[in-house]
């Protein structure tokens, strides 16, 4: 499935990139082999920092404090480390979306059916159908078919389909936001100056004092 998602993000790149009606405007690339070094340009570059993990699965953790202490704003759900963070720079100063842990869990128990997602939003099935036709990949349209099942399989475990039209409005909001540029500026400061909670001094204070029951020999 992680195969399949990369190549359905390079063939999409392929074809937008290449769309003369958005030269200059929008590009789409996928960095192979991430690590520290690229994490270091990366982040210090970065504008919004997207972190959108399903609530309750804890898969938000240490890059999206470092894209904020480097002043990126977030957009993500209320999942791990995103939550630590809004309560440090305010809710105010980022873009929370989508079900909480809660709902996702009431969502399972209840047995979730994405195509019920797909029916409500014309907007997610005209690009689930546009994936599917085979738009991004000329000549190959079963490419992109193990996403497209997996989205659309009843029980998927993520649902991703069910927090789409609120991450759509979230997104409508950064644009909203992005146009101002001072506004933008003075919110990245507010996050880069509260994020001194989340240094590395405090943590290993916090695992000495907590976790390993250890003091510094002197």
């Amino acid at each position: 499935m992680a195969k399949a998602i990369v190549k359905l993000i390079n063939n999409a790149a392929r074809v937008i990139n290449a769309d003369p009606a958005v030269r200059g405007k929008l590009r789409i690339v996928f960095l192979p082999d991430y690590d520290v070094s690229l994490a270091q340009q990366i982040m210090p570059a970065a504008d919004l920092s997207q972190q959108i993990s399903t609530a309750g699965m804890e898969a938000s953790g240490t890059g999206n404090m470092k894209l904020a202490l480097n002043g990126a704003l977030t957009i993500g759900t209320l999942d791990g480390a995103n939550i630590e963070i809004r309560d440090h720079v305010g809710a105010e100063n980022v873009f929370i979306f989508g079900l909480t842990a809660e709902e996702v869990a009431a969502r399972r128990a209840a047995g979730y059916q994405p195509r019920r997602e797909l029916e409500a939003n014309p907007d997610l099935k005209g690009t689930l159908d546009l994936i599917e036709s085979g738009f991004f990949t000329p000549g190959k349209p079963d490419d992109a078919r193990p996403v497209i099942n997996r989205l659309l399989g009843d029980g998927e475990p993520f649902l991703v389909l069910a927090d789409f039209a609120a991450y759509a409005a979230a997104q409508d909001q950064v644009d909203a936001l992005y146009v101002q540029e001072d506004e933008w500026s003075r919110r990245a400061i507010h996050n880069c100056v509260n994020m001194g909670y989340f240094s590395s001094d405090r943590s290993i204070r916090e695992y000495a004092d907590r976790i390993w029951a250890v003091k510094p020999v002197m």
